[in-house]
């Protein structure tokens, strides 16, 4: 029985030491946040301002936003908060935590209506929901942002047109109609991608249906004469000439070195790489060349 016991001790004792390394960090970075709150805690607004702004230059987000938090606790009132609010969602922002942000823009918002720093803060709820998309993931597998989860964009998109329209003479507003007008490439493309995933399956009622809804609803976008070409598609598959021919001729106008006419459009992605499990999501109009 000894020895057994002799052999666990070991063992036993490397685990203890184990916990006991990582109880001890804890407990010094319970400390820490202990420390830096004690030192927050009394000092005047304007310093602690300073310090959490220069902590933001440092790009130290999260530093930053813990101390405007604690501006805003010990001063609730004045125009340093009202700032500090507004720095504290650009920090959020910044450091990823976008349900945070959306919700101190949100109080910001309710609290401060006719603000002057109202018009901002609509534009940055657009930035934060403009990138919730898994940007990482995006990057790194080339997913599509047109073929996710709209919902996000479609907010983002809706803030932007507050800032173009309800404050056109803002410093915010030339850059929310760019951001629109992308976003608008975004959306049209999703819609034509389902038009093109209809006309696939021979469904061209429907997919001549989602190509109008390209040209009506996004006009001028990226995607405008890929919508005219798919209408031109379905139409053909559905043996009407006339509309066919009439599509034909607006493409031609419009753009005449457009592939479909020469009837290399759409170029559909080989069905094998549906069997490759790492491939990415891919569209016939990734394989466009123009």
């Amino acid at each position: 029985m000894t020895p057994s016991r002799n052999r666990i001790a070991p063992r036993a004792l490397l685990c203890l030491l184990l916990i006991a390394v990582l109880a001890g960090s804890g407990c010094a970075r319970v400390k820490g946040m202990f420390k830096d709150e004690e030192a927050n805690e009394g000092q005047p607004v304007e310093e602690l301002y300073t310090k959490a702004h220069r902590l933001m230059t440092h790009g130290n987000w999260s530093g930053a936003e813990l101390v405007f938090k604690r501006l805003v606790a010990q001063y609730p009132y004045g125009t340093y908060t009202e700032q500090a609010l507004v720095e504290t969602a650009y920090a959020q922002y910044k450091s990823g935590k976008h349900d945070d942000a959306i919700s101190s823009i949100d109080r910001f918002i309710r609290t401060y209506p006719t603000h002057r720093n109202t018009s901002y803060m609509y534009y940055l709820r657009g930035l934060v929901d403009s990138s919730r998309q898994t940007v990482f993931l995006q990057r790194v597998w080339r997913l599509d942002p047109s073929r996710r989860d709209l919902a996000t964009p479609q907010q983002a998109y809706n803030d932007f047109q507050i800032v173009a329209e309800r404050y056109p003479n803002s410093r915010y507003a030339e850059d929310a109609r760019q951001r629109m007008a992308d976003l608008r490439n975004v959306f049209a493309r999703h819609d034509l991608d389902v038009a093109l995933y209809y006309l696939r399956r021979t469904a061209y009622v429907a997919a001549a249906d989602r190509a109008k809804r390209v040209l009506e609803t996004y006009p001028q976008s990226k995607y405008q004469n890929d919508a005219v070409a798919a209408l031109a598609a379905a139409y053909t598959g559905l043996g009407n000439t006339a509309l066919a021919d009439d599509a034909k001729r607006v493409l031609q106008q419009n753009d005449p070195n457009h592939p479909y006419l020469t009837g290399d459009w759409p170029d559909y992605p080989n069905n094998l790489r549906k069997l490759n499990p790492f491939a990415g999501e891919k569209s016939a109009l990734d394989n466009d060349k123009r």
